[in-house]
């Protein structure tokens, strides 16, 4: 079992979430975040007060997968939130000890789904 973590641009969550769905994965967490990476934000002037953004809004998506289907969630995400410039993204993968579905009580890769 893994836990795959993405930061992809807000504008892209669409596409990821089409791709996800065509490989069959459709449980997932979505939330806003905010950080920088190599595009490193930028200046922008308000009323005449020029200042800089140095955190910029992410989404973060969280799926938790069996290891069989790692490889294919991680292609989809790519392929939903590439578009070739700095900011596209990340994908971290980690590792899980354990899961519990509360509903079932099932434990381990069949609370996964």
């Amino acid at each position: 079992m893994k836990l795959v973590i993405a930061y992809i641009q807000p504008d892209r969550l669409h596409h990821v979430k089409r791709a996800l769905t065509d490989e069959g994965v459709t449980r997932m967490s979505v939330t806003n975040a905010l950080g920088c990476g190599q595009q490193r934000g930028f200046t922008e002037t308000y009323r005449g007060a020029e200042f800089e953004v140095q955190l910029l809004k992410k989404i973060r998506v969280e799926i938790a997968v069996n290891d069989d289907y790692l490889e294919r969630t991680r292609d989809a995400i790519i392929r939903g939130a590439r578009t070739g410039e700095f900011g596209d993204g990340v994908i971290f993968v980690v590792e899980l000890g354990e899961c519990y579905r509360i509903r079932t009580g099932e434990s381990g890769s069949p609370a996964v789904g």
